[in-house]
């Protein structure tokens, strides 16, 4: 049974759901990709403990702090997508990375041809935004790309994470 809870950020409301297993999405408001039975309606009053966690989470995120503990996660998606999103969670904090990196250490791993947009659809679908850092992905040379949340809330949380980085346009 999936539960959720809204979450107000500064950048918006979101919208959390775990299951029995684990937190299953982290989704901004008016965010693409929100899987269908994943609603407000199902709202719980009191939280379960990885909902609570992850709240925390986020509360100490938004802080501008790097929260030193990860709410438990359940991530369901194809093969590769998992393997996508478990390279996004080695992303260190306050760092970016490319599409077309990921790509080539994903080719390392399997051995096998993985494009940049195989790597960029992967990232786009990532349930868990910020705790699974897809905002951290970036197009070549730096360019702000790409996030189902709104380039806007890529850009402030980047600037949250590293404040003196070199401006992305």
């Amino acid at each position: 049974m999936t539960r959720t809870t809204e979450y107000k950020s500064p950048l918006g409301r979101m919208l959390l759901a775990v299951d029995e297993e684990g937190l299953t999405g982290a989704w901004f408001e008016g965010q693409k990709y929100l899987p269908e039975g994943v609603a407000p309606e199902n709202e719980e009053t009191a939280l379960p403990p990885v909902l609570e966690s992850a709240c925390r989470w986020l509360d100490l995120y938004f802080s501008g702090q790097e929260p030193d503990f990860m709410p438990r996660l359940h991530l369901e998606g194809t093969a590769f997508r998992r393997a996508v999103w478990e390279l996004l969670r080695k992303i260190p904090y306050g760092k970016t990375t490319t599409y077309g990196a990921l790509a080539k250490q994903l080719e390392a791993e399997t051995g096998r041809r993985v494009s940049a947009q195989a790597v960029g659809g992967a990232v786009g679908h990532n349930p868990v935004s910020i705790l699974v850092p897809c905002h951290r992905v970036v197009g070549q040379q730096g360019s702000l790309t790409g996030y189902a949340g709104g380039l806007d809330k890529k850009l402030r949380l980047l600037i949250l994470e590293n404040p003196s980085a070199e401006p992305l346009y």
